[in-house]
């Protein structure tokens, strides 16, 4: 790897782990462990999908939990799988059907996404995060997993 990039990522990840620390050390009581449709706004579509998909996986799980990762040309990657506990820095989104999990350092990069899910056909289809970075100016471009052209699988 180029040094100039390991550098780049050196300092990504670093920034990274200092905002978890910070949100998770330094205010572990005081964030809102309930999330709310202005902080996570699910379509109909993406509710009805995911209420199948947690029914098919009955008692063996408890929430859905949406993440955030570094990579990207937009800086960062968006996705979703099951999850099975919950920690004690999750805000929590409950549908009735499904929970939804979401840690405070994601949530910082999430805050007022629109969750959507989209069925082409012929088996293609995917959950679309809609306005990512909307609080904080980004876009979730390029095609990924964070903007409107893009999915997840």
């Amino acid at each position: 790897m180029e040094p100039l990039l390991f550098d780049v990522i050196s300092r990504i990840m670093m920034g990274y782990k200092y905002i978890y620390k910070e949100l998770t050390m330094g205010a572990a009581g005081s964030f809102n462990s309930v999330l709310s449709a202005a902080d996570i706004n699910i379509s109909e579509a993406a509710g009805e999908k995911l209420s199948e998909l947690f029914a098919e996986v009955g008692d063996e799980m408890d929430a859905i939990r949406i993440f955030v990762s570094g990579g990207g040309c937009s800086g960062m990657s968006y996705g979703m799988t099951f999850s099975d506990e919950k920690t004690p820095y999750d805000s929590v989104l409950d549908s009735g059907d499904y929970k939804v999990y979401v840690d405070s350092v994601a949530l910082n990069y999430m805050r007022g996404v629109e969750i959507d899910f989209i069925d082409k056909g012929m088996g293609e289809a995917s959950f679309v995060f809609n306005n990512v970075f909307a609080a904080t100016g980004g876009s979730g471009g390029c095609g990924s997993c964070g903007s409107s052209s893009g999915g997840c699988s």
